[in-house]
Protein backbone atom coordinates (compact mmCIF):
# COMPACT_ATOMS: atom_id res chain seq x y z
CA UNK A 1 0.00 0.00 0.00
CA UNK A 2 1.31 3.50 -0.80
CA UNK A 3 1.08 5.93 2.29
CA UNK A 4 2.34 9.69 2.79
CA UNK A 5 5.61 9.61 5.15
CA UNK A 6 5.12 12.08 7.68
CA UNK A 7 7.64 15.04 7.39
CA UNK A 8 9.70 15.14 11.18
CA UNK A 9 11.17 18.41 10.13
CA UNK A 10 8.54 20.48 8.01
CA UNK A 11 5.58 18.46 8.30
CA UNK A 12 3.75 16.43 11.46
CA UNK A 13 4.30 13.15 12.97
CA UNK A 14 0.33 13.19 14.58
CA UNK A 15 -2.97 14.11 14.70
CA UNK A 16 -5.63 14.60 17.61
CA UNK A 17 -8.89 15.95 17.32
CA UNK A 18 -12.09 17.00 18.45
CA UNK A 19 -15.51 16.79 16.54
CA UNK A 20 -18.80 14.43 15.67
CA UNK A 21 -18.31 11.05 15.79
CA UNK A 22 -21.26 9.27 14.34
CA UNK A 23 -23.35 7.90 12.03
CA UNK A 24 -26.92 8.75 10.19
CA UNK A 25 -29.13 8.24 7.18
CA UNK A 26 -29.53 9.99 3.63
CA UNK A 27 -32.12 10.98 1.26
CA UNK A 28 -32.54 11.84 -2.07
CA UNK A 29 -35.05 14.53 -2.33
CA UNK A 30 -37.69 15.00 -5.17
CA UNK A 31 -37.00 18.87 -6.65
CA UNK A 32 -34.02 21.22 -7.02
CA UNK A 33 -35.90 23.96 -5.07
CA UNK A 34 -34.69 24.45 -1.07
CA UNK A 35 -36.50 22.51 1.31
CA UNK A 36 -39.37 24.86 2.98
CA UNK A 37 -40.16 25.75 6.93
CA UNK A 38 -43.53 24.02 6.56
CA UNK A 39 -42.36 21.87 3.68
CA UNK A 40 -43.21 18.20 3.31
CA UNK A 41 -40.93 16.38 0.96
CA UNK A 42 -40.63 13.09 -0.46
CA UNK A 43 -37.59 11.71 -0.96
CA UNK A 44 -35.69 7.99 -1.43
CA UNK A 45 -33.63 6.59 1.81
CA UNK A 46 -30.54 5.65 0.01
CA UNK A 47 -28.20 3.11 0.79
CA UNK A 48 -25.63 5.08 1.41
CA UNK A 49 -23.24 5.33 4.81
CA UNK A 50 -22.87 8.66 6.25
CA UNK A 51 -20.46 9.64 8.75
CA UNK A 52 -19.94 12.91 10.97
CA UNK A 53 -16.67 15.21 10.54
CA UNK A 54 -14.20 14.59 12.82
CA UNK A 55 -14.07 10.64 11.64
CA UNK A 56 -14.54 11.96 7.94
CA UNK A 57 -11.79 13.99 8.22
CA UNK A 58 -9.31 11.22 10.52
CA UNK A 59 -10.03 7.93 8.24
CA UNK A 60 -8.91 9.92 5.25
CA UNK A 61 -5.89 10.92 7.42
CA UNK A 62 -5.15 7.61 8.94
CA UNK A 63 -5.41 6.27 5.62
CA UNK A 64 -3.01 7.80 2.93
CA UNK A 65 -0.43 8.47 6.22
CA UNK A 66 -0.29 4.76 6.60
CA UNK A 67 -1.67 4.84 10.39
CA UNK A 68 -2.53 1.77 10.64
CA UNK A 69 0.76 0.51 11.07
CA UNK A 70 2.44 -0.05 14.27
CA UNK A 71 5.93 0.83 14.12
CA UNK A 72 6.94 3.67 16.28
CA UNK A 73 7.74 5.62 13.88
CA UNK A 74 4.11 5.77 12.01
CA UNK A 75 1.98 8.71 11.90
CA UNK A 76 -0.18 8.03 14.79
CA UNK A 77 -4.01 9.57 14.73
CA UNK A 78 -6.34 9.88 17.81
CA UNK A 79 -9.74 10.95 17.93
CA UNK A 80 -11.51 12.59 21.09
CA UNK A 81 -14.94 11.79 21.86
CA UNK A 82 -18.17 10.02 22.91
CA UNK A 83 -20.25 7.80 21.43
CA UNK A 84 -23.49 5.60 22.63
CA UNK A 85 -23.83 2.33 24.44
CA UNK A 86 -25.82 1.61 20.92
CA UNK A 87 -25.34 -0.86 17.77
CA UNK A 88 -23.85 2.30 16.14
CA UNK A 89 -21.48 3.32 18.83
CA UNK A 90 -19.83 0.36 18.70
CA UNK A 91 -19.24 -0.07 14.94
CA UNK A 92 -17.78 3.21 14.88
CA UNK A 93 -15.36 2.41 17.41
CA UNK A 94 -14.81 -0.81 15.17
CA UNK A 95 -14.21 1.05 12.14
CA UNK A 96 -12.04 3.82 13.03
CA UNK A 97 -9.91 1.16 14.60
CA UNK A 98 -9.36 -0.36 11.06
CA UNK A 99 -8.84 3.13 9.33
CA UNK A 100 -5.66 3.21 11.64
CA UNK A 101 -7.11 5.09 14.53
CA UNK A 102 -5.66 4.91 18.10
CA UNK A 103 -9.42 5.04 20.07
CA UNK A 104 -8.01 5.03 23.22
CA UNK A 105 -9.60 8.78 23.72
CA UNK A 106 -13.19 7.45 22.04
CA UNK A 107 -15.33 6.42 25.36
CA UNK A 108 -18.58 4.95 25.46
CA UNK A 109 -21.58 7.24 27.28
CA UNK A 110 -23.70 5.22 29.14
CA UNK A 111 -27.01 6.86 28.47
CA UNK A 112 -26.86 9.11 25.57
CA UNK A 113 -27.62 7.90 21.72
CA UNK A 114 -24.53 8.05 19.72
CA UNK A 115 -24.60 11.29 17.05
CA UNK A 116 -27.28 11.00 14.85
CA UNK A 117 -27.62 13.31 10.93
CA UNK A 118 -30.36 13.03 8.68
CA UNK A 119 -28.88 13.97 5.29
CA UNK A 120 -30.43 14.87 2.59
CA UNK A 121 -29.75 15.53 -0.84
CA UNK A 122 -30.66 17.51 -4.18
CA UNK A 123 -30.86 16.06 -7.77
CA UNK A 124 -28.39 18.33 -8.47
CA UNK A 125 -26.54 16.67 -5.79
CA UNK A 126 -25.89 19.77 -3.27
CA UNK A 127 -27.21 18.89 0.06
CA UNK A 128 -27.21 19.19 3.87
CA UNK A 129 -28.23 17.61 7.22
CA UNK A 130 -30.07 17.89 10.15
CA UNK A 131 -27.67 16.53 13.58
CA UNK A 132 -28.87 15.55 16.72
CA UNK A 133 -27.79 18.18 19.14
CA UNK A 134 -28.55 16.04 22.29
CA UNK A 135 -26.12 13.14 21.16
CA UNK A 136 -23.31 11.32 23.19
CA UNK A 137 -21.10 14.21 21.83
CA UNK A 138 -21.85 16.51 23.02
CA UNK A 139 -21.40 14.90 26.78
CA UNK A 140 -17.42 15.39 25.92
CA UNK A 141 -15.76 17.49 29.23
CA UNK A 142 -13.00 19.57 29.87
CA UNK A 143 -11.49 16.33 31.79
CA UNK A 144 -11.55 14.10 28.60
CA UNK A 145 -9.19 17.07 26.88
CA UNK A 146 -6.84 16.60 29.48
CA UNK A 147 -6.54 12.78 29.12
CA UNK A 148 -5.14 13.72 26.05
CA UNK A 149 -2.81 16.43 27.41
CA UNK A 150 0.62 14.21 27.57
CA UNK A 151 0.14 13.30 23.87
CA UNK A 152 -0.43 17.05 22.77
CA UNK A 153 2.28 18.04 24.37
CA UNK A 154 4.82 15.36 23.12
CA UNK A 155 3.45 16.13 19.94
CA UNK A 156 4.23 19.80 20.13
CA UNK A 157 5.17 21.28 17.24
CA UNK A 158 4.85 18.20 15.22
CA UNK A 159 1.08 17.49 16.21
CA UNK A 160 -1.81 18.75 14.67
CA UNK A 161 -4.67 19.91 17.13
CA UNK A 162 -8.23 19.18 14.48
CA UNK A 163 -11.09 21.01 15.93
CA UNK A 164 -14.49 20.17 14.37
CA UNK A 165 -18.17 21.33 14.92
CA UNK A 166 -20.17 19.06 16.24
CA UNK A 167 -19.05 19.55 20.22
CA UNK A 168 -19.78 22.62 21.83
CA UNK A 169 -17.94 25.53 21.04
CA UNK A 170 -16.93 26.07 24.56
CA UNK A 171 -15.09 22.30 24.16
CA UNK A 172 -13.32 23.66 20.87
CA UNK A 173 -12.13 26.65 22.84
CA UNK A 174 -10.59 24.47 25.95
CA UNK A 175 -9.17 22.68 23.43
CA UNK A 176 -7.69 25.03 21.39
CA UNK A 177 -6.19 26.48 24.46
CA UNK A 178 -5.06 23.06 25.40
CA UNK A 179 -2.82 22.79 21.73
CA UNK A 180 -1.70 26.64 22.23
CA UNK A 181 0.18 25.45 25.19
CA UNK A 182 1.25 22.43 23.90
CA UNK A 183 3.05 24.18 20.73
CA UNK A 184 0.24 22.13 18.30
CA UNK A 185 -0.90 23.19 14.86
CA UNK A 186 -4.34 24.52 15.02
CA UNK A 187 -7.02 23.67 12.54
CA UNK A 188 -10.86 24.27 12.88
CA UNK A 189 -13.67 24.54 10.62
CA UNK A 190 -16.92 25.74 11.62
CA UNK A 191 -20.25 25.86 10.24
CA UNK A 192 -22.19 28.77 9.04
CA UNK A 193 -24.19 29.26 11.97
CA UNK A 194 -21.24 29.17 14.57
CA UNK A 195 -19.39 31.80 12.68
CA UNK A 196 -20.09 34.87 14.40
CA UNK A 197 -20.39 33.29 18.06
CA UNK A 198 -16.81 31.65 17.57
CA UNK A 199 -15.53 35.06 16.45
CA UNK A 200 -16.82 36.84 19.76
CA UNK A 201 -15.06 33.90 21.71
CA UNK A 202 -11.72 34.11 20.33
CA UNK A 203 -11.70 30.84 18.10
CA UNK A 204 -10.61 32.24 15.27
CA UNK A 205 -8.21 34.37 16.82
CA UNK A 206 -6.42 30.54 18.26
CA UNK A 207 -6.27 29.44 14.45
CA UNK A 208 -3.35 28.51 12.37
CA UNK A 209 -5.51 26.87 9.41
CA UNK A 210 -8.92 27.72 8.87
CA UNK A 211 -11.08 25.45 5.99
CA UNK A 212 -13.85 27.21 5.35
CA UNK A 213 -16.65 27.00 2.35
CA UNK A 214 -17.84 30.11 0.54
CA UNK A 215 -20.58 30.96 2.87
CA UNK A 216 -18.72 30.45 5.57
CA UNK A 217 -16.06 32.55 4.67
CA UNK A 218 -18.36 35.20 3.34
CA UNK A 219 -19.63 35.56 6.67
CA UNK A 220 -16.62 35.58 8.27
CA UNK A 221 -14.92 38.26 6.25
CA UNK A 222 -17.97 39.99 5.89
CA UNK A 223 -20.94 42.06 7.86
CA UNK A 224 -23.47 39.74 7.80
CA UNK A 225 -24.06 35.72 7.24
CA UNK A 226 -26.94 36.33 4.72
CA UNK A 227 -24.72 37.50 1.69
CA UNK A 228 -21.88 35.43 -0.33
CA UNK A 229 -18.99 37.15 -1.84
CA UNK A 230 -17.95 36.65 -5.35
CA UNK A 231 -14.89 35.09 -6.15
CA UNK A 232 -12.85 37.93 -6.71
CA UNK A 233 -14.02 39.75 -3.31
CA UNK A 234 -13.36 36.52 -1.24
CA UNK A 235 -9.73 36.48 -2.81
CA UNK A 236 -9.16 40.41 -1.83
CA UNK A 237 -10.67 40.10 1.52
CA UNK A 238 -9.13 36.42 2.49
CA UNK A 239 -5.51 37.87 1.35
CA UNK A 240 -6.04 41.08 3.33
CA UNK A 241 -6.75 38.76 6.16
CA UNK A 242 -4.00 36.64 6.14
CA UNK A 243 -1.53 38.86 4.73
CA UNK A 244 -2.15 40.87 8.61
CA UNK A 245 -2.20 37.50 10.39
CA UNK A 246 0.85 36.26 9.20
CA UNK A 247 0.69 32.77 11.14
CA UNK A 248 -2.98 32.18 9.58
CA UNK A 249 -3.37 30.07 6.43
CA UNK A 250 -7.02 29.44 4.82
CA UNK A 251 -8.57 27.00 2.65
CA UNK A 252 -11.98 28.30 1.22
CA UNK A 253 -14.10 25.50 -0.58
CA UNK A 254 -15.67 26.79 -3.87
CA UNK A 255 -17.74 23.26 -4.48
CA UNK A 256 -17.73 21.78 -7.88
CA UNK A 257 -15.07 24.85 -8.92
CA UNK A 258 -12.67 24.15 -6.66
CA UNK A 259 -10.66 25.79 -3.73
CA UNK A 260 -8.67 28.24 -2.67
CA UNK A 261 -5.76 28.67 -0.39
CA UNK A 262 -4.53 31.58 1.22
CA UNK A 263 -0.89 32.43 2.94
CA UNK A 264 1.01 35.45 3.85
CA UNK A 265 -1.27 37.65 1.71
CA UNK A 266 -0.97 35.44 -1.26
CA UNK A 267 -3.66 32.83 -2.91
CA UNK A 268 -3.45 30.10 -4.68
CA UNK A 269 -6.76 27.99 -6.96
CA UNK A 270 -6.63 24.68 -8.09
CA UNK A 271 -10.19 23.71 -10.33
CA UNK A 272 -11.92 20.50 -9.82
CA UNK A 273 -12.16 18.11 -12.71
CA UNK A 274 -15.60 18.20 -13.92
CA UNK A 275 -17.81 15.40 -12.44
CA UNK A 276 -21.16 14.53 -12.21
CA UNK A 277 -21.25 14.07 -8.04
CA UNK A 278 -23.14 10.61 -6.27
CA UNK A 279 -23.22 13.12 -3.01
CA UNK A 280 -20.98 16.38 -1.91
CA UNK A 281 -21.78 15.05 1.78
CA UNK A 282 -18.47 14.77 3.34
CA UNK A 283 -16.38 16.39 0.33
CA UNK A 284 -15.32 19.36 2.26
CA UNK A 285 -13.87 17.11 4.87
CA UNK A 286 -12.18 14.74 2.61
CA UNK A 287 -10.54 18.59 1.05
CA UNK A 288 -9.27 19.19 4.68
CA UNK A 289 -8.28 15.80 5.30
CA UNK A 290 -6.30 15.95 1.69
CA UNK A 291 -4.41 19.24 2.58
CA UNK A 292 -3.35 18.00 6.05
CA UNK A 293 -2.17 15.12 4.42
CA UNK A 294 0.23 17.12 2.34
CA UNK A 295 0.87 19.33 5.37
CA UNK A 296 1.95 16.58 7.39
CA UNK A 297 4.23 15.36 4.93
CA UNK A 298 6.08 18.35 4.35
CA UNK A 299 4.50 19.37 0.73
CA UNK A 300 4.31 23.04 0.32
CA UNK A 301 0.71 24.68 1.57
CA UNK A 302 0.24 26.74 -1.68
CA UNK A 303 1.88 27.96 -4.74
CA UNK A 304 1.75 31.71 -4.45
CA UNK A 305 -0.62 33.65 -7.03
CA UNK A 306 -1.50 30.73 -8.73
CA UNK A 307 -4.26 30.38 -10.05
CA UNK A 308 -5.37 27.20 -12.55
CA UNK A 309 -8.17 27.50 -15.40
CA UNK A 310 -8.33 23.55 -15.43
CA UNK A 311 -7.60 20.43 -13.64
CA UNK A 312 -6.66 18.58 -16.87
CA UNK A 313 -2.89 19.35 -17.77
CA UNK A 314 -2.59 20.25 -13.91
CA UNK A 315 0.85 18.96 -11.76
CA UNK A 316 -0.35 17.97 -8.62
CA UNK A 317 2.30 19.42 -6.00
CA UNK A 318 0.86 21.31 -3.47
CA UNK A 319 -1.47 20.16 0.29
CA UNK A 320 -4.18 22.88 -1.50
CA UNK A 321 -3.58 20.65 -4.78
CA UNK A 322 -3.65 16.63 -2.82
CA UNK A 323 -6.94 18.40 -0.59
CA UNK A 324 -9.12 19.29 -4.02
CA UNK A 325 -8.09 16.11 -5.49
CA UNK A 326 -9.77 14.08 -2.31
CA UNK A 327 -12.54 16.26 -2.12
CA UNK A 328 -13.19 15.80 -5.76
CA UNK A 329 -12.52 12.21 -5.11
CA UNK A 330 -14.99 11.93 -2.22
CA UNK A 331 -17.77 12.89 -4.47
CA UNK A 332 -17.80 9.70 -6.66
CA UNK A 333 -19.07 7.42 -4.11
CA UNK A 334 -22.20 7.52 -2.45
CA UNK A 335 -21.00 7.26 0.72
CA UNK A 336 -19.58 10.42 3.11
CA UNK A 337 -16.38 8.19 3.58
CA UNK A 338 -15.00 6.77 0.17
CA UNK A 339 -14.81 3.26 1.09
CA UNK A 340 -11.65 2.66 -1.77
CA UNK A 341 -9.79 5.78 -0.41
CA UNK A 342 -6.67 4.98 -0.55
CA UNK A 343 -3.20 6.79 -2.45
CA UNK A 344 -3.47 4.34 -5.26
CA UNK A 345 -6.97 4.56 -5.93
CA UNK A 346 -6.06 8.83 -5.81
CA UNK A 347 -3.78 8.96 -8.18
CA UNK A 348 -4.92 6.64 -10.82
CA UNK A 349 -8.42 9.01 -10.10
CA UNK A 350 -6.68 12.32 -11.23
CA UNK A 351 -4.46 10.47 -13.91
CA UNK A 352 -8.38 9.35 -15.36
CA UNK A 353 -9.05 13.25 -15.67
CA UNK A 354 -5.87 14.11 -16.94
CA UNK A 355 -3.53 15.75 -14.21
CA UNK A 356 -0.23 14.42 -13.18
CA UNK A 357 1.38 13.64 -9.37
CA UNK A 358 4.80 15.54 -9.02
CA UNK A 359 7.94 13.86 -8.46
CA UNK A 360 8.07 16.15 -4.91
CA UNK A 361 4.94 14.78 -4.30
CA UNK A 362 5.66 10.85 -5.17
CA UNK A 363 9.36 11.39 -3.59
CA UNK A 364 7.07 12.33 -0.15
CA UNK A 365 5.18 8.86 -0.56
CA UNK A 366 7.01 5.17 0.63
CA UNK A 367 5.13 1.31 0.89
CA UNK A 368 4.03 0.32 3.52
CA UNK A 369 1.75 -2.99 4.45
CA UNK A 370 -1.95 -2.07 5.53
CA UNK A 371 -3.61 -3.71 8.61
CA UNK A 372 -6.84 -2.17 7.83
CA UNK A 373 -9.80 -3.82 6.10
CA UNK A 374 -10.66 -2.67 2.70
CA UNK A 375 -14.05 -1.70 2.47
CA UNK A 376 -16.13 0.60 5.28
CA UNK A 377 -18.84 -1.84 6.50
CA UNK A 378 -22.68 -0.45 7.07
CA UNK A 379 -23.10 1.66 10.25
CA UNK A 380 -26.78 -0.19 11.69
Amino acid sequence: MLALRANAERGFTCGIGIGGIGAGMVYALQGNHDLGRNESRLGELLDSRDYCKLHIALHYIARFMGGSRREPDSFRVWPIGFVGNDTAGLQLRTEMSSAGMDTRFVRTHPALRTLFSVCFIYPDGSGGNITSSNSAAGALAVDDLRAALPYMKAAGARGVALCLPEVPLQLRRDFLEFASECGNYRVCSFVLGEIEQAREMGLVALADLLALNQEEASALLGQSADHVFDDALLVERAAELTATRTNLRMIVSAGQKGAYGFECGSSQFCPAPALQPMSTAGAGDALLAGVLCGLAAGIPFIRQNEHGRSFSGRILRTALDLGVLNGSFSVTSPHTIHPDAVLENLFAFARSHGASISESVRSACYECEPSFRESVPSVT
